[in-house]
């Protein structure tokens, strides 16, 4: 079952994601060879009536594409050339480019709406529900409704950055600045050490967030919108924190680990999967908004460079410069799998 889900959610992630591309090609007019789910040998393929495009299925079920004319930016001989995307208006060719990123976020706020509104609405708040006694939060002062506003100086607007600042500086001492009838006050915490049934250590601070539950179609709503902002902000933090080395490139998962994360979840219940779906959705469409070459966030890039300029870039030089971020790319791949495996498997 874990495959079957593992298969679902990274292709329902891009589908959703190439889907994004597709309908923005078409509705420009652009000549679209070809859109695939998967990729790998193609395992089944077909083409509608009156329709220039091959859909197909491939084999490996990790990704996908879109082959859209002229969006290697060299002309497609077979293809009139105003059905070329790099012949394209700058505002149809910027929508087709981020149209992926955009169905992404549209995915999981949708998912995030439907479980908030079925399931109810969970507080995003990070407010202390229970402090456990003789635990390093109780020692330190912490009580039932402080308001966490600050960790380390760093703004705390969510539970989702206070679990990652928590991440970040596991093992540290913290100064932690709480709100408590209307005042601020400063506290300094450090966690303790634990272990296991099954021997494995792990850091705790000795408190519970209120998971307070808020019904209905508007609070629904504002908990998706809100939710998947401040996911897309946990990224960015993210993003900064392996800049400075707060954070290490270990901590990041491949494949492999996603799903070994899905076969995880799977065990808590098919809502918890759902959420996980919302969460990577999130995840792809953040990591293709980065001006990294090869991904939709490099190409959006020299499209403003574009803009700015007047002029498209030297299509042979932004081609050279999205090969030699692919090669890269998928270095970082191996490396990320590799830990993957050894975290996984070996217990490294």
């Amino acid at each position: 079952m874990t495959i079957i889900y593992f298969v679902l959610i990274l292709g329902i992630t891009i589908f959703i994601h190439e889907l994004g591309h597709f309908i923005f090609a078409k509705k420009a007019g652009v000549y679209c060879h070809e859109f695939s789910l998967g990729m790998g040998p193609k395992i089944w393929s077909f083409k509608r009536k009156d329709d220039e495009t091959l859909y197909s299925v491939r084999l490996l079920p990790i990704g996908g594409f879109v082959q859209m004319a002229g969006e290697e930016l060299e002309e497609d001989k077979s293809v009139p050339r105003e059905r070329q995307l790099f012949a394209k208006k700058w505002s149809q060719k910027f929508m087709t480019i981020i149209a992926g990123i955009m169905f992404n976020f549209i995915l999981a706020i949708i998912i995030f709406f439907l479980l908030a509104l079925f399931n109810g609405s969970p507080s995003t708040k990070p407010i202390i529900n229970s402090v456990d006694k003789d635990m390093p939060a109780y020692t330190a002062g912490l009580k039932a409704g402080d308001t966490i506003k600050r960790i380390n100086g760093k703004r705390v607007t969510s539970t989702d950055r206070l679990m990652l600042e928590l991440q970040v500086n596991n093992r540290k001492e913290m100064t932690i600045e709480i709100e408590r009838d209307e005042k601020v006050k400063e506290i300094k915490l450090s966690p303790v050490e634990i272990t296991n049934e099954d021997q494995t250590k792990r850091y705790v601070f000795g408190f519970t967030l209120e998971s307070k539950i808020e019904k209905g179609v508007f609070v629904s709503l504002q908990y998706a919108f809100v939710k998947t902002g401040y996911l897309i902000e946990q990224m960015f933090c993210i993003i900064a924190y392996l800049a400075t080395g707060a954070i290490s490139l270990n901590n990041l998962s491949g494949p492999i680990g996603i799903y070994n994360i899905v076969g995880e979840t799977a065990k808590s219940g098919i809502v918890n999967l759902i959420f996980l779906l919302a969460y990577i959705s999130v995840n792809v469409g953040f990591i293709n908004l980065l001006p990294i070459p090869a991904f939709d966030g490099g190409r959006i890039l020299f499209l403003i460079i574009e803009k700015i300029k007047g002029k498209p870039v030297d299509p042979k030089v932004e081609n050279a410069i999205h090969s030699v971020g692919f090669f890269l790319l998928m270095g970082l791949m191996l490396f990320i799998t590799y830990n993957d495996i050894i975290r996984i498997f070996v217990g490294g």
